[in-house]
């Protein structure tokens, strides 16, 4: 990997190797919850979540699916120049209800020839026998994406976030996943910024994603959203978001660590919704934190995979 160029890995560069060409992942909004909204096991809602669960266009989630597929995709070809794309299931845990849902939410967007494939999101604790089943019945048919909301593999951090689940359910997850549906491209997201986070636990989370057999990794910088639990934290002076520079330092140290085969998705997050942002404003300013990341990273030659050797 040369850094001059390509401090990291990108997935598009996958994305081209697999599909020819360039493509694009839509995400669609459709009604569903969570383990923790519903209460299981007297959870509560991810203290960062908002209402509406992570959603990318939540202003299209009122439309009927096949209605929403088009409308994203007609503002998706004009912006980005691009004639395929990946069908995201994104917002909230789309393997929490009846496997059923999800096939006819899959079936509707295969309908389109330009959808090449489809990506699930979901959670670690949402994975049953079915679920596998659903997920290797169309990795037959169609390019299949799973993407794990792992988020931290601390304990302590994971508990902070309301998430419900344990570390070690995510590694249970990903080995499931990696043992029974051997077709099915495998991601995780990654949150960095949370409290008395260091860069020691940086880099051991780097060697964990390492030996885990995953396919790429999404990078979340922890941000603040209204009407969220976070909000409250903030508000009451408990939570700092970290600034730009800081956040992307982590971001290069983590990147230097890892192993350098594995695709990175982005380096920074924005928030889908930027009037419920409420800190840090930087990441309202997608493109220019991106350039940011990379002349950082460009500037101290910093590239993926640099210490990935030197591990054991």
């Amino acid at each position: 990997m040369d850094h001059l160029e390509r401090p990291y890995n990108p997935i598009n560069e996958y994305y081209k190797k697999r599909f020819g060409e360039k493509v694009y992942k839509i995400s669609v909004s459709v009604p569903g919850t969570c383990p923790n909204r519903e209460g299981i096991r007297g959870m509560k809602p991810c203290n960062f979540c908002d209402e509406w669960g992570s959603a990318a266009f939540p202003e299209f989630r009122e439309k009927e699916l096949s209605k929403q597929i088009e409308s994203i995709k007609e503002v998706v070809r004009i912006r980005h120049r691009v004639h395929k794309f990946l069908l995201y299931f994104q917002a909230y845990t789309n393997t929490f209800r009846k496997t059923q849902v999800l096939k006819d939410h899959i079936e509707v967007g295969l309908k389109s020839e330009d959808i090449c494939g489809i990506v699930v999101g979901t959670r670690p604790d949402c994975l049953s026998e079915n679920v596998v089943e659903l997920l290797n019945h169309y990795a037959e048919r169609t390019a299949v994406f799973v993407e794990l909301g792992v988020q931290s593999f601390d304990n302590g951090q994971l508990e902070w976030m309301r998430r419900g689940h344990s570390a070690e359910k995510s590694i249970w997850a990903i080995e499931k996943i990696r043992a029974q549906c051997p077709k099915v491209n495998l991601g995780i997201h990654l949150i960095f910024g949370l409290p008395q986070e260091t860069d020691s636990d940086l880099i051991k989370t780097a060697h964990t994603v390492n030996k885990l057999n995953i396919d790429n990794v999404k990078l979340h910088n922890l941000h603040v959203l209204t009407k969220t639990p976070l909000e409250q934290e903030y508000l009451r002076g408990d939570f700092k978001p970290l600034e730009r520079e800081e956040y992307v330092r982590r971001v290069g140290l983590f990147l230097r660590h890892l192993d350098p085969k594995i695709y990175v998705h982005r380096l920074t997050a924005v928030a889908s919704r930027h009037d419920e942002l409420v800190a840090p404003r930087w990441t309202t300013e997608k493109m220019r934190s991106y350039q940011f990341a990379i002349d950082y990273l460009k500037e101290r030659q910093w590239e993926q995979g640099q210490e990935f050797s030197k591990q054991s």
